[in-house]
């Protein structure tokens, strides 16, 4: 059994950065994150498998970076140039195969069965 804590939302100004972290415990391959913003369906953020292969959503390329720490099992997102439209729920979610490579959907939700709470990310203007 995987299970997934979430750290590091926040407030911030547009324009500002927060970093995003996911606590793991259980054996992972393939960990992503997610949000939802209110009256909105989720959406994939970035993704990251255990060979290093990343995948990121058009609206946040260049401006986050999914990374992890596998010696502490522990997930990353660092977001830049935050916009309102960031403003959502991030959620971490984890898989133990799947790899984010060629045309594997790395970034939907359908291929994650275990979820975190999530940490709350408010960009004001």
């Amino acid at each position: 059994q995987v299970q997934l804590v979430e750290s590091g939302g926040g407030s911030v100004q547009a324009g500002g950065s927060l970093r995003l972290s996911c606590s793991a415990s259980g054996y992972t391959y393939r960990l992503g994150w997610f949000r939802q913003a209110p009256g909105k369906e989720r959406e994939g953020v970035a993704g990251i498998d255990r060979d290093g292969n990343t995948r990121y959503a058009d609206s946040v390329k260049g401006r986050f970076t999914i990374s992890q720490d596998n010696t502490k099992n522990t997930l990353y997102l660092q977001m830049n140039s935050l916009k309102p439209e960031d403003t959502a729920m991030y959620h971490c979610a984890a898989a133990t195969s799947g790899r984010c490579y060629m045309n594997y959907p790395c970034l939907a939700e359908a291929r994650y069965p275990y979820w975190g709470q999530g940490t709350q990310v408010t960009v004001s203007s």
